[in-house]
């Protein structure tokens, strides 16, 4: 390109990255020869030279970006990624190991800087053994296996046991559990939550009341519907998941009983408010827990060597209405 513009490599080099010092009769014939090759910028090739060997892009690996939890928490990671100058590579795992360690492979592969990893599975070797090898790894939602690894969660099982106390405030002896896969960690911690909840209200736990494993708003659909349709049915529902939470709601309208059994959602929901009664739900940040995930990578990959940080996001109980029905009086 130098030789068809008639200028110095290093004329070149200053045009394509935008720098000064170059006149607008230089600038326009390194353009025009730029365009008759068809040239295009190897930015992964600059960015190394420039950084230090960094790519200027991490990777950020979610359960679903579809699903509004994730969508919240990778929006929150790339405000503050473009703040520095970098691009976010997200992904979903599917809640598969096996494909997340597919995208992680491809991630590494790409010379990503650093990692926010929502994990899939129990086995967190491959990421253990990126960040021993010197990759910044921050482990968002769930925790990792070991404390040497930074960490941003949500306190789970505490906003759980907020909403059973304030269901059991509200006159429910009777209040059922719809929850995620108990293999996440997320879910196990909720189900934790909903149990020490019953216990502080001297509420007995009935495991005819307990549906876990719905991992989609179909499965929980039916789950809540068998429930609905119980003559010993529950006057209360909890649900420790958005997606499931959507699928109860599915339920409980299809038999006009929105006004009858009360509804308290782990996650809030798009709209919730709109919904009659609106949605009362455990309500997390999730554009904090990426906003500080963001920052404790950022911060690794400035150079910082404090120990590892594992931070707590809190909830809140938001009332709108479904989680204050009173239990319907019996016949």
């Amino acid at each position: 390109m130098a030789a068809l513009a008639g200028v110095s490599i290093k004329t070149v080099s200053r045009v394509i990255r935008g720098e000064g010092g170059v006149s607008a009769e230089l600038a326009a014939r390194v353009s025009s020869a730029a365009a008759m090759l068809d040239y295009r910028h190897n930015l992964a090739a600059s960015t190394l030279r420039r950084h230090g060997q960094k790519t200027a892009a991490i990777g950020l690996v979610l359960m679903d970006v579809a699903n509004p939890y994730a969508a919240a928490l990778h929006r929150a990671v790339e405000d503050f990624a473009h703040e520095r100058g970098t691009l976010v590579f997200a992904v979903s795992s599917d809640e598969d190991p096996v494909r997340q360690r597919e995208l992680l492979n491809a991630l590494l592969s790409r010379r990503v800087d650093g990692l926010i990893v929502v994990p899939a599975g129990s086995d967190h070797g491959m990421l253990l053994h990126e960040h021993r090898r010197g990759t910044p790894i921050v482990f968002v939602d769930r925790k990792p296996a070991t404390t040497e690894v930074d960490s941003v969660t949500v306190d789970n099982r505490d906003g759980a046991r907020k909403a059973v106390e304030h269901l059991a405030a509200h006159g429910h002896r009777r209040i059922a559990y719809l929850g995620d896969l108990r293999t996440i960690w997320t879910a196990a911690e909720r189900y934790a939550g909903y149990v020490e909840g019953l216990a502080r209200a001297g509420i007995t736990l009935d495991p005819a009341l307990i549906c876990a494993d719905l991992h989609s708003a179909a499965a929980a659909e039916a789950a809540a519907a068998d429930l609905l349709h119980r003559k010993d049915r529950p006057t209360a529902l909890f649900s420790a998941q958005n997606l499931v939470t959507v699928g109860l709601l599915r339920a409980q309208q299809k038999l006009g009983l929105q006004s009858d059994i009360a509804v308290v959602g782990f996650d809030d929901l798009p709209l919730a408010e709109l919904l009659h009664p609106a949605l009362t739900a455990v309500v997390q940040n999730p554009a904090a827990v990426g906003r500080t995930a963001a920052e404790i990578l950022f911060s690794r990959l400035d150079g910082a060597h404090h120990p590892p940080q594992h931070e707590v996001i809190s909830t809140r109980l938001l009332m709108r209405g479904s989680g204050e029905v009173p239990p319907a009086v019996a016949h």
